[in-house]
């Protein structure tokens, strides 16, 4: 029996995709697959996330104690075999267990000034020391196996690239009435353009919004709206919600573009469901669990043309360059255009989902751990 300590702390900060890979790696862990044991691990207070400096300083201290000393130690008492965080952070030191990360990207080494000293000063002595000391690196490409090869000069023999999925959203027999959001109530059905993400600035939204005006100077598209799910970044320097606001205005886009903030699992879905296109302009991703929640959702996708983007989305999507307005409004207006497309676009999504689920992510994860403990013994 191969005992598995899972730290879920982040669940209690986290809200997008690395959230929605913990949240769902950690569903098909309790289905109890043959030969593991699961301890599912974390905090009990729920982590400071505002923006007072002290106590910012106090919560990397309080995070440097649960990683380094609170779950080794628990590991230790629970006889575990592999520790494993899905959060980039993992115990430096081993007592009679293993630790396996996972680097959702290398974000820390391409945008430091996005964040703060100390956070990142724990990262690159601890952080990266831990993991070139653990058993194998889990990363969500073959884009990102090579950045964070070439980023934090790990090797790549101790990097596994395995896909993830899309967030599972069902809801039956809801009503826009029903929900809380009061722009999500208002949407119309396939009037909509639709992006999903944090206001942070490697997600281009200004450009895209930029785009969109240029869509729709035309007059071709009356009724059309762009919408933004999402909320501001809770990094102060990556922070793009001033940068789109102001866009917004100079653009005079103020009952064009919605902004919807929070919204609830159901309502995303009813956003994915009812969406024209969905549009990823973003200039750094690591993986873009969106692209496949759109393709879940039978929405057309257009996606920028770099990092990891082209690589998930396979034939699935048309492709912009996001430095370009010009290509990225061309591209939203030739697939407006043509109901072919479309449809040929959503056949591809279908087709290549095929290719990711969370079965198959946690089955990989799963022989990387066998894999870990053999090499351990």
């Amino acid at each position: 029996m191969i005992k598995v300590v899972v730290d879920i702390r982040d669940l209690k900060i986290a809200t997008t995709g690395t959230k929605t890979f913990l949240e769902e790696i950690c569903k098909e862990f309790k289905k109890g697959p043959s030969g593991f044991q699961f301890y599912f691990l974390s905090t009990k207070g729920k982590p400071y996330t505002g923006k007072n400096k002290i106590l910012k300083i106090k919560e990397h201290l309080l995070f440097f104690i649960w990683k380094q000393i609170q779950l080794p130690y628990q590991a230790y008492r629970l006889q575990a075999n592999i520790v494993f965080c899905s959060d980039y952070f993992v115990p430096y030191f081993h007592f009679g267990f293993t630790t396996i990360p996972v680097f959702h990207d290398a974000f820390f080494k391409e945008y430091p000034s996005h964040y703060n000293w100390l956070w990142l000063k724990i990262f690159n002595t601890i952080g990266l020391g831990a993991a070139k000391k653990a058993a194998f690196i889990v990363t969500p490409t073959q884009y990102t196996l090579q950045t964070i090869h070439e980023q934090y000069h790990l090797p790549k023999s101790k990097i596994g690239v395995i896909y993830e999925a899309g967030k599972e959203i069902t809801f039956n027999k809801i009503t826009p009435t029903q929900f809380e959001n009061e722009v999500v109530k208002t949407l119309k059905k396939k009037a909509y353009i639709l992006h999903v993400g944090t206001f942070d600035k490697r997600k281009n939204i200004p450009k895209l919004i930029e785009a969109f005006a240029q869509l729709i100077q035309e007059g071709n598209y009356p009724d059309l709206k762009l919408l933004l799910v999402g909320q501001s970044a809770n990094k102060i320097n990556s922070n793009d919600t001033e940068e789109i606001n102001q866009c917004i205005q100079k653009y005079q886009l103020e009952n064009r573009v919605l902004q919807t903030g929070y919204v609830t699992d159901i309502e995303l879905a009813y956003c994915y469901q009812n969406a024209l296109l969905y549009i990823f302009p973003s200039v750094n991703e690591g993986f873009g669990l969106p692209l496949l929640e759109a393709f879940q959702y039978e929405v057309p996708v257009l996606i920028a043309n770099n990092t990891c983007l082209p690589e998930v989305a396979g034939n699935a999507a048309l492709s912009f360059n996001p430095y370009e307005v010009n290509d990225m409004a061309n591209k939203m207006k030739e697939l407006l255009d043509s109901p072919s497309l479309q449809k040929e676009m959503i056949a591809l999504g279908q087709e290549r989902l095929t290719y990711f689920s969370w079965e198959k992510t946690s089955s990989l994860l799963l022989s990387v751990f066998k894999e870990a403990v053999k090499e351990k013994v």
